[in-house]
């Protein structure tokens, strides 16, 4: 009795692998927090911080990037921020405002930005799940958001255990 030859249909089904955790941003991530910068923990005084920006040595922060916030519930002129970012802009690979979460979404929009949708178009297109760095939700959501216009079928998974997402009708 000849056994049939195994087939493996998963190369054979034109699927092509789409894996965010090779868009990941290795650089260091790091929260800036402007309460070390309040008087008494409630005052931002614009004299004093301009001192602080002037002094302070931001080639530290070179290559990093950096989530600007304050944990303090103290009114922040929106001017501080932007002089902080002014700041560290010159050093820092990118510059948020808000929390780590905020700069991973920022970093994943900015890769996601430079994937060409016309290198997918009509294709069927699988979004891997699993990874071993954190991808936000966000990033999911902004990929499909960039792909769905021009992608023959949109899956969620692995290539062998893939959830279907979107399915152009035939025209």
């Amino acid at each position: 009795m000849e056994t049939a030859p195994i087939v493996n249909r998963v190369a054979n089904s034109g699927l092509i692998t789409l894996d965010l955790e090779e868009y990941y941003h290795p650089g260091e991530r790091l929260v800036y927090d402007l309460k070390d910068n309040l008087f008494m923990g409630m005052i931002l005084k614009e004299k004093d911080f301009r001192a602080f920006l002037k002094e302070h040595d931001w080639s530290q922060y070179a290559g990093k990037n950096v989530a600007i916030t304050c944990t303090e519930d103290a009114i922040i002129p929106t001017w501080a921020y932007m002089l902080l970012t002014l700041q560290l802009q010159p050093y820092a690979n990118t510059v948020v405002y808000g929390s780590l979460q905020d700069l991973d979404e920022k970093l994943y929009f900015d890769a996601i930005a430079h994937i060409d949708p016309a290198d997918y178009q009509d294709k069927k297109v699988v979004v891997k799940g699993c990874s071993k760095v954190p991808v936000p939700t966000a990033a999911y959501v902004e990929l499909t958001r960039r792909l769905a216009p021009v992608v023959q079928s949109l899956l969620f998974g692995e290539p062998c255990s893939t959830v279907p997402l979107f399915k152009r009708k035939s025209s």
